[in-house]
């Protein structure tokens, strides 16, 4: 019996081990059935997306063969382009020779016009000079011989006048009229009086001759001075400027030319720099900060060659970024000691370099009042 017992124990606890382990591989068996219809499911949704990627790939080669066929039109097109650019560009050319021929016609019509114009006053001033002669002489006909033109007209016969004939007449009659003349009894004291303002005249004649000779000698002189001057202020400002630009831009160069060296009293000055990593290039092409920046560099060359007591600089900031206000701010803190800077700005970074603020404010409405900070 106790034999049977311990076999029973024994077979109970062998089903019962047995048991744990049908129920784990029951449990087995369902994950592998869950993982098996996982992997067929996976299965599935693989040949599903193979059959999609295949038919994605057929329609990407089909669109490939679109594309190269549009990119092939398009070539043909930008060829078609091209040579219809062309076209234009001459036919600009073509248009702005005619245009160029055509001012020039304008201008030659023009001049013509003038020669007219001028033809014209100058025919309209011979009428009425004769106008004026012919109202003369009937007057002076008038006056002497107490008779119109016309009844002169008629005494002469109908006949015309010989100009010539008239002319030699009239001055044989008129020297014999000289000869008759009277005897002026003052022509000794007059001749004597114009004799002594002559000599007065070609005293004042001489002097102001040796005045203007003096005066060219200062204008040569002054422009002597002017050049000298004018060469050593610019030699002096351009090389400051080279050295502030890269300051001011971090790098870069920067000059000033003389448009005419020959001709210094009417010689031009041109800015030409080159930012960093830019094309050296004239001032003009430059952005609104940059050609700002530029200025400064400019004003502060000037500056340090001959400082001022007061420079004022209106919204000199305004297009300039963080950066650049930076060393803007830094070069002003650092030319404060040899200039006084009056600075209107709306730039924080400005307003906080300076060592006085002044400001418009508005408490109450319609009444402005004025507000000073010292910022020590």
């Amino acid at each position: 019996m106790a034999a049977a017992r311990d076999q029973l124990t024994t077979q109970r606890v062998l089903v019962a081990t047995l048991k744990e382990q049908l129920e784990s591989l029951q449990r087995n068996a369902a994950m592998a059935a869950t993982q098996l219809t996982d992997h067929e499911n996976r299965l599935q949704q693989g040949e599903v997306e193979k059959q999609d990627a295949s038919v994605q790939q057929r329609q990407l080669v089909e669109q490939i063969v679109l594309d190269e066929q549009q990119l092939q039109i398009l070539m043909t097109q930008q060829v078609e382009l091209d040579r219809q650019l062309k076209e234009s560009r001459e036919r600009y050319e073509q248009a702005g020779e005619l245009l160029a021929a055509a001012d020039a016609a304008t201008r030659s019509r023009r001049e013509e016009n003038d020669g007219i114009r001028q033809q014209q006053s100058a025919l309209t001033l011979r009428f009425s000079t004769l106008t004026m002669q012919l109202e003369h002489l009937e007057q002076s006909l008038q006056d002497r011989h107490r008779c119109q033109l016309g009844d002169a007209q008629q005494q002469l016969g109908g006949k015309e006048l010989d100009e010539a004939e008239a002319r030699t007449r009239q001055a044989d009659l008129e020297r014999q009229l000289d000869e008759l003349g009277e005897v002026n009894l003052m022509a000794i004291e007059e001749y004597a009086g114009m004799e002594q303002r002559y000599e007065f005249l070609v005293a004042q004649k001489a002097d102001l001759e040796a005045s203007l000779h003096d005066l060219q000698q200062a204008i040569q002189k002054i422009n002597r001075t002017t050049r000298k001057r004018f060469l050593e202020t610019f030699n002096q400002v351009n090389d400051k400027f080279r050295e502030v630009f890269p300051r001011l831009f971090c790098g870069g160069r920067a000059e000033l030319k003389l448009t005419d060296e020959q001709d210094l009293l009417e010689t031009g000055i041109e800015i030409v720099v080159q930012p960093p990593g830019k094309k050296l290039a004239n001032v003009m092409l430059m952005s609104g900060g940059e050609k700002a920046l530029t200025a400064v560099a400019l004003i502060f060359s000037i500056f340090l060659i001959k400082p001022t007591p007061f420079c004022l600089l209106d919204e000199v900031d305004a297009p300039l970024d963080d950066a650049n206000i930076g060393r803007f701010n830094e070069m002003v803190r650092e030319m404060s000691a040899i200039s006084q800077f009056i600075i209107i700005t709306h730039n924080k970074a400005t307003m906080g370099v300076a060592d006085t603020l002044y400001g418009v404010t508005m408490e109450e409405p319609g009444a402005s009042k004025i507000v000073s900070v010292r910022l020590q």
